[in-house]
């Protein structure tokens, strides 16, 4: 190809770029495994996001439903005990190594994906049972309340009245929180709620596909829009990308700090040790990449890591070796920092 010819981009007045269409192979510096993963998405229908026009009913079933060979999977690999209770007057999965020997001294706090809507109880259990069997852990998934039915804080709310129970039982430096997507922003939500409301900091947060600013925050919704598809690219006419938590965040200011902390540094500065985990191709990877530029810049011990050729929330694939990577990442962070 003589690239002298090529297309370039076009750098606008406004800062604005436009980018020619190019053709993105495949990383040279991806696993074979998720390269062959890459290469069946020819194959595969494009993920709705957004769900079309299902009633959000159908699509908290559309979720599950698509997450059960997922569960089997898992349930087969990794030996669990799974208890459906309440905590703090709030649904709960209990989710323990089969047979006991799990740690007794520390627990982890799951708070699953799904756009503040929906993801009880398919991506919990995706999210909770290889941390709980591979940690030998107890981990407690929250049901937090959701959209359309709730607005924020609602959810964090929830996840603060299971933790204020949990500290019955457990020393808040050995109590950790983590989550994808949806699930990630409300840790790091909860991180900043915690101190604010006079409860003790836990010993350390993870913040998965996610970031402490909203998920249509800078640059790569755009590019990861075009290049994984996994969520739509904001509107090319600048009008208002669609609501994929169907209105979680009515009414609340965009930079309210118990939204979204990332925009404040003197609450960032409450945070205790964090790990972030993002991919090259996920949409989450600007909001990521800042949140951890702030918590560094507010003095607070942070770890990013950014996945090559990854998308969105890659550490749920424990099929390739980066997905088990970033599995065995997150095993090892709260091991040190639950201490």
């Amino acid at each position: 190809m003589d690239t002298s010819t090529a297309a370039k981009p076009c750098f606008l007045p406004d800062g604005t770029v436009e980018v020619p269409a190019f053709a993105l192979p495949i990383s040279d510096l991806a696993s074979p495994e998720a390269a062959a993963m890459q290469r069946l998405r020819a194959t595969m229908p494009a993920f709705d996001a957004a769900g079309g026009d299902t009633d959000i009913a159908g699509r908290r079933i559309q979720i599950n439903t698509y997450m059960a060979p997922q569960i089997a999977r898992l349930r087969q690999e990794f030996a669990v005990d799974v208890a459906r209770t309440t905590i703090g007057g709030i649904e709960v999965l209990d989710v323990t190594p089969a047979g006991g020997g799990r740690d007794p001294d520390r627990v982890l706090i799951n708070l699953h994906g799904g756009a503040f809507c929906v993801g009880w109880d398919g991506v919990a259990l995706v999210e909770s049972i290889p941390i709980a069997a591979l940690g030998n852990w107890r981990v407690v998934s929250v049901n937090y309340r959701m959209a359309p039915e709730h607005r924020h804080p609602a959810g964090v709310e929830d996840v603060a009245a299971v933790y204020a129970a949990l500290l019955a039982d457990y020393a808040p430096g050995r109590i950790g929180i983590y989550g994808g997507s949806a699930g990630g922003a409300l840790t790091a939500q909860a991180a900043a709620w915690l101190p604010a409301h006079g409860l003790p900091q836990a010993g350390a947060v993870g913040v998965f596909g996610a970031g402490g600013v909203p998920f249509g925050a800078g640059q790569s919704p755009y590019v990861s829009g075009h290049i994984d598809a996994s969520f739509p690219p904001p509107p090319a006419d600048g009008s208002a990308p669609v609501d994929i938590t169907h209105g979680y965040f009515d009414g609340c200011d965009p930079r309210d700090p118990t939204a979204w902390p990332g925009y404040h540094l003197d609450v960032m500065a409450s945070f205790p040790p964090t790990l972030i985990i993002t991919g090259t191709r996920a949409m989450d990877l600007s909001p990521a990449i800042y949140t951890n530029s702030q918590l560094l810049k507010a003095g607070v011990r942070s770890t990013l890591i950014v996945g090559e050729g990854m998308g969105h929330c890659y550490h749920y694939q424990l099929g390739i070796p980066e997905g088990r990577d970033a599995v065995d990442a997150i095993l090892a962070f709260f091991r040190e920092n639950l201490a």
